[in-house]
């Protein structure tokens, strides 16, 4: 189970720059779908780096991947792909860039602030991520776009 309030807690209380995307972005949206995870995309500049290492280290986040319990470096975070983590508050998944080559900034405008109570986390929008899953061919992304697609047309005939 994904303690998602207080994952992100942690992420802010270090003042990490990062924008919620995927499943867990969808159910911030009010998709109805479940997830097992939480997707991130930080920001890789030099100032992020460093709190995001101590975050991770208050998160006892070690690469879920690995049988050696690895926990990510400097060098892993200033890396272009995925590190897929597992933390004393469930699975967190750091992605450098989505799609090619889509790193935070180029997000930046397409994320909203959900406010989650004790936390406000920069998320990807509903069209946005509608956009992402588009371009994807794997079932369960398909599966997902349905449901962002029938969120996104309920708000609007609400609208």
């Amino acid at each position: 189970m994904i303690r998602t309030v207080e994952l992100f807690g942690v992420l802010a209380a270090h003042d990490v720059r990062f924008i919620v995307v995927g499943g867990a972005a969808a159910v911030l949206q009010g998709v109805p779908i479940t997830t097992l995870d939480i997707d991130v995309v930080y920001d890789r500049s030099e100032d992020n780096l460093a709190p995001l290492a101590a975050a991770l280290v208050d998160l006892d986040a070690v690469f879920r991947t690995d049988a050696r319990k690895l926990r990510p470096n400097d060098s892993h975070l200033r890396s272009s792909g995925h590190k897929l983590l597992s933390t004393r508050l469930g699975v967190l998944d750091l992605l450098a860039t989505i799609e090619e080559d889509t790193d935070y900034a180029a997000l930046l405008p397409f994320a909203e602030v959900v406010d989650l109570g004790p936390v406000r986390p920069l998320v990807l929008s509903l069209d946005r991520l509608i956009e992402v899953k588009r371009k994807l061919s794997r079932p369960k992304d398909r599966l997902m776009l349905l449901q962002l697609e029938a969120t996104r047309d309920e708000r609007a005939a609400k609208a």
